[in-house]
């Protein structure tokens, strides 16, 4: 069964996203060296965003069988972040990193003091491995 999108009109947008003061919002909470909370995760071990100037850019440090593993740095791009509890704004990324074999896009947003990533991974080869979302959270290291 399929269901039909219903696409809304600028006019029936959140004011927020018309507003041309979200397009300077402050993304300092965003930049910095952070480390993922659980130290037994298997997935990102650390992540640093940097800022230059309206760019971004993206570090991860992956977790191998032999150790961490650096992953490509990458830019990133920026989006506007509508909490809804507390009526927050904010600036969140988003970065997409491609290895030929695997495709992982990341979206981080900052929620109260914490880095929370949640990571799309795509698998483009025939391993037969399955496709997988996952969330993790990461405090500030710096």
């Amino acid at each position: 069964m399929t269901q039909p999108f219903a696409f809304k009109q600028s006019g029936h947008l959140h004011p927020a996203l018309t507003d041309p003061a979200a397009k300077t919002l402050n993304a300092d909470k965003l930049i910095g060296r952070w480390l993922n909370a659980n130290r037994e995760t298997q997935g990102i071990a650390e992540i640093r965003v940097e800022q230059d100037g309206e760019q971004f850019s993206v570090s991860i440090l992956g977790v191998g069988a032999d150790g961490l593993i650096e992953w490509p740095q990458t830019g990133a791009r920026a989006l506007a972040n509508l909490e809804e509890e507390a009526g927050q704004r904010a600036v969140a990324l988003a970065a997409t990193f491609d290895f030929g074999f695997m495709r992982a896009e990341t979206h981080l947003r900052v929620n109260k003091g914490v880095l929370v990533i949640v990571l799309f991974i795509t698998f483009s080869d025939d391993s037969g491995r399955a496709n997988y979302v996952n969330r993790e959270f990461y405090y500030r290291e710096d």
